[in-house]
């Protein structure tokens, strides 16, 4: 059962939108919502290996606490405004069976502040990155290669979704980072209306097919459908294609079987959907 969700916040203006969707799963499964802030430590902003006078270095560390203070006093009044819009109360202690979210204000480098808190969330959930401004890849990242859990990454949206999760569509192809994003999204699965395994032609050859899935599924008492399909484009374009073609609310795949690096420069199908997707995926590498 999905228990904690985390959502990591800066001050980027996109952490409304990540908000009000981990709102959604923490009502379907009454979950409790970790937002969490990452405070840059004022000795990391000043120069390094530049010679700065000790009283223009002290200088920038109180500039920069005042700074941070004012950031952190904003985003929470923004977290308690929108919490209470969603009707989602702000509390340290986890309702039993019940949506709630707390704020926790942290000190130190965002990948290690994402380490420590995401290892434990059930899942993490992210905005979707701007490659061309350069904002929330390193926070994906972080959460996706540093925590060995669950990464669902919303696209931004006008007006939040209602639903999530209860129409499902699995890249499937047969690799290790699908088999463990099975693993690791079995609460969402499970709670699922519908079900669609995509499966592109050949590219399960080195793995599990798509029925030997469906059997899987099947035994954990969850039902699913098949369809599979010659891509005739890029395999992550047509995935997110054919997943809006069936409605589906929510994608889920293994992410990354390539290295991060390798996709950057060379492309790929991970790559390709977090381009281009408008609707949430959950990535699991």
């Amino acid at each position: 059962m999905i228990r904690r969700i985390l959502v990591p916040v800066r001050g980027d203006g996109k952490g409304d939108n990540v908000f009000a969707h981990a709102a959604v799963l923490a009502r379907r499964f009454g979950a409790h919502i970790k937002v969490i802030h990452c405070r840059p430590r004022p000795e990391d902003l000043v120069p390094y290996g530049v010679p700065v006078p000790a009283f223009m270095g002290d200088e920038i560390k109180a500039r920069a606490l005042e700074i941070a203070d004012l950031e952190e006093k904003g985003l929470r009044r923004e977290l308690e405004l929108l919490a209470a819009a969603l009707e989602i109360p702000i509390t340290d202690s986890p309702l039993a069976a019940a949506p709630s979210a707390s704020w926790v204000e942290e000190s130190g480098r965002q990948v290690d502040v994402i380490k420590r808190h995401g290892r434990l969330a059930d899942l993490i959930i992210v905005a979707k990155p701007e490659r061309d401004r350069n904002l929330g890849t390193n926070t994906l990242k972080a959460a996706l290669f540093n925590t060995g859990r669950p990464v669902m990454m919303c696209p931004p949206r006008a007006i939040p979704p209602e639903v999530l999760g209860d129409n499902i569509t699995i890249a499937w192809n047969g690799s290790t980072e699908a088999a463990r994003a099975i693993a690791l999204t079995a609460d969402l699965l499970e709670k699922a209306s519908t079900i669609t395994i995509l499966s592109a032609g050949d590219s399960e050859v080195h793995g599990a097919g798509a029925d030997d899935l469906l059997e899987y599924l099947a035994l954990r008492g969850v039902s699913a459908l098949v369809e599979r399909f010659a891509a005739t484009r890029k395999i992550g374009e047509e995935l997110l294609a054919r997943s809006a073609a069936v409605g589906a609310d929510m994608m889920i795949m293994g992410a990354y079987s390539d290295s991060h690096e390798r996709e950057i420069v060379f492309g790929g199908n991970t790559q390709a959907v977090i381009d281009s997707a408008e609707m949430p995926v959950v990535l699991v590498h």
